[in-house]
């Protein structure tokens, strides 16, 4: 699941560093805001394969529903005075980003299910680190 996640968000990310390339760069916000984007799911991705706690999973879900809901406005009313439309690139980013948060919520029930029994987990931390508590 979380090589799923992982190549969700990478997926999203690509898609928005080709329309970066492709002239969102000269878009002000929206093109600084594409940037975060790609630094985003890049870091997100990583942190998925080096830590094994609830907060990868928790930035993947948010990743997602974010960025699909930033997508979303810029179709209807427009962002940041930009406004956007589907397209092949859009669909697969936004296909992606729901991956996202289907597969993040999904390695997160351990941790929510831990959490409600009063039990938390114990595997709260980075790979080969120390635990967070």
């Amino acid at each position: 699941m979380r090589i799923l996640a992982a190549v969700a968000v990478v997926v999203s990310a690509v898609v928005h560093l080709y329309l970066w390339f492709d002239g969102v760069r000269d878009q002000g916000t929206v093109g600084q805001l594409f940037v975060v984007n790609v630094v985003a799911g890049a870091a997100i991705a990583v942190l998925l394969f080096t830590w094994h706690g609830w907060v990868p999973p928790f930035l993947t879900v948010g990743f997602g529903a974010s960025t699909l809901a930033a997508f979303l406005v810029s179709t209807t009313v427009g962002l940041f005075g930009i406004e956007a439309s589907w397209s092949w690139y859009a669909w697969l980013a936004a296909i992606s980003e729901v991956v996202a948060m289907v597969a993040g919520a999904v390695l997160l029930l351990p941790w929510i299910s831990g959490w409600r029994s009063g039990r938390g987990r114990q595997h709260d931390a980075p790979v080969g680190g120390a635990h967070l508590h």
